[in-house]
């Protein structure tokens, strides 16, 4: 059936006031943050050295975006779910129902558009690690993890190597070789018990993200801590970043100037080397 024009007029005055809307609705969130005088800041716990029991890279991250925003940090830390599209879900868009509201942001997500395209409630942006995949070995027994997986990998048929489980690492060892490595895969519960288990001759290397390998070996001089260069390895970087809610644009603005800021006069650097973490941005 045809619209009558004022049907047509009607329709058009309404999506012309609904979207002059919405920069009102984004309006009061910031207002509502700067009246707060806090940033709510989710983290992960557990997962040094970006975030673990109220320190970490994650966290001053958080406290220095917040203060160029002229806010304190409030930090929130929470549990992952069972995948990261749960974690948006309660921490960015819904809220929990034990934990009430979600944060204004949450920190160390993949800043990777397969993902945004599979959670568009979240606006993710702003990356500001390129993670890749690392090694720490006993250099004397275990080659530079470089070149062709089949050579670099091949003195795992015979020493043994830890990872923690359930991982890209172990995904990765776990069909390297035509499967010949497993029996010699250790797996862990955590990334901290495999380093744990490599300074006590456990196992002669663990593979692992290099960021969380180097903050684990801090000041450790007795192995070799290094990308893993391997050209099977799939993928070989990947950014993080943060996400906020997926109207919230005054907020991610905000948020992309601050930590363009915070890149720019170093301290985004100075955060990774307080911890022992290389910084990548490209």
């Amino acid at each position: 059936m045809k619209s009558s024009p004022r049907r047509g007029l009607l329709l058009g005055l309404a999506a012309l006031l609904l979207t002059a809307h919405l920069p009102a609705q984004a309006d009061e969130q910031m207002d509502a943050i700067h009246k707060r005088g806090r940033l709510k800041v989710a983290v992960y716990n557990n997962f040094p050295p970006y975030s673990d029991a109220g320190k970490g890279i994650d966290v001053e991250l958080g406290q220095a975006l917040a203060a160029r925003m002229g806010l304190q940090a409030e930090i929130i830390g929470f549990l992952a779910g069972e995948d990261m599209g749960d974690d948006l879900r309660n921490m960015v868009w819904k809220g929990h129902y034990l934990r009430g509201e979600p944060a204004d942001v949450m920190l160390r997500v993949p800043v990777d558009p397969v993902f945004a395209k599979d959670n568009e409630q979240a606006h993710i942006f702003g990356a500001y690690q390129q993670e890749v995949m690392g090694m720490a070995r006993v250099a004397s027994r275990i080659p530079a993890p470089s070149g062709s997986a089949a050579v670099a990998l091949e003195v795992f048929t015979r020493e043994k190597i830890g990872v923690e489980g359930d991982t890209l690492a172990d995904a990765f060892l776990g069909g390297a070789l035509q499967g010949r490595l497993r029996s010699n895969i250790t797996h862990f519960k955590s990334i901290g018990e495999a380093v744990k288990a490599l300074k006590e001759d456990s196992v002669a290397a663990v593979m692992a993200p290099l960021a969380e390998l180097e903050g684990a070996l801090v000041g450790e001089t007795r192995f070799a801590v290094e990308e893993a260069k391997l050209g099977e390895l799939n993928p070989k970087r990947w950014a993080i970043g943060m996400a906020v809610k997926a109207d919230s644009e005054e907020l991610a603005t905000a948020l992309s100037s601050a930590l363009a800021d915070l890149q720019k006069d170093g301290t985004v650097a100075a955060i990774f080397k307080r911890h022992g973490v290389t910084l990548r941005t490209h």
